[in-house]
């Protein structure tokens, strides 16, 4: 099902729905641009965070802008190994709900 080839039909699903297009764009740049945290750790986030949700494209979008934004290859490892542990941790937590009392 994945394809990248699909990333370049997202302008033709933003003009069936110019407005709320729009506003995912915008939201999407002030989220991502430098603020209290760089955008070399807001890409890093967003590459911990397509990895623990499985999203290819995700992947591949932020892992690139990281790179751009000058996250170096040991960042990116960090980065999934804290996509890793966290992961991990939610199936340790939601464990809990069967343990007898």
């Amino acid at each position: 099902m994945y394809d990248p080839k699909n990333l370049k039909k997202l302008g033709k699903l933003g003009a069936s729905a110019p407005d709320p297009w729009k506003s995912f764009i915008a939201f999407d740049q002030a989220a991502m641009a430098d603020g209290a945290l760089s955008k070399k750790h807001k890409e890093l986030i967003a590459v911990a965070v397509a990895l623990a949700t499985q999203c290819p494209y995700c992947i591949d979008v932020h892992s690139a802008a990281a790179r751009k934004a000058g996250a170096s290859e040991a960042e990116l490892a960090e980065a999934a190994f804290v996509a890793a542990a966290i992961k991990a941790g939610g199936a340790l937590t939601h464990a809990t709900h069967f343990v007898a009392d």
